[in-house]
């Protein structure tokens, strides 16, 4: 999946919210920011779950 950079500004607060909760779930503040609005799009029906792949050896026998 190709990723697209772009320029977000939040209020320092925020941000800082942001990097502790990111901190506490081992994540990056990018990669939290990720997750909540993979999060939220998928929420509001805006975004289909992604497919398992077919070869996945996550999947219970």
């Amino acid at each position: 999946m190709a990723k697209k950079s772009f320029v977000l500004r939040i209020d320092e607060e925020t941000f800082k919210a942001i990097e502790k909760w990111a901190a506490d779930e081992f994540r990056s503040a990018n990669g939290q920011l990720e997750w909540i609005i993979d999060k939220a799009l998928k929420d509001a029906g805006r975004k289909k779950p992604e497919k398992k792949k077919e070869n996945d050896n996550t999947k219970e026998k």
